[in-house]
């Protein structure tokens, strides 16, 4: 019985760690300003990145599932800014096909954001 017992136990937790580790993969290319083509992806960790093929940008950096379904950071940067500019920033991966980004800085007194459509 207590060979059991343990056998259960550590195939919980087995499965317990698998379930923690199992982040959502993302691996789409969107397109920004009509032209631009940008890879959005997870990487091991679950991380989300954008990065635009053209030039491998960045422009976003390690963002986080957050429990709505949203993509949350804040190294987020924007083509036309200086690059040592960083945003606040909100990921959203919609069921129709787009993407949904915006980033803020100074407490959210200026942001920006875009519509993108995937390829």
């Amino acid at each position: 019985m207590k060979k059991v017992i343990l056998a259960g136990a550590a195939f919980a937790l087995a499965m317990t760690a698998f379930g923690a580790s199992a982040a959502p993969k993302v691996n789409k290319t969107y397109i920004r300003k009509g032209s631009q083509e940008i890879r959005v992806f997870t990487d091991k960790d679950g991380k989300l990145y954008c990065r635009r093929t053209s030039d491998n940008f960045e422009l976003c950096h390690g963002m986080e599932k957050q429990p709505d379904g949203t993509w949350t950071g804040k190294k987020m940067k924007h083509p036309d800014m200086p690059g040592f500019m960083t945003f606040n920033g909100t990921v959203v991966i919609g069921s129709n096909k787009k993407l949904s980004i915006k980033g803020c800085m100074i407490g959210g007194a200026m942001c920006d954001s875009e519509i993108w459509d995937e390829k």
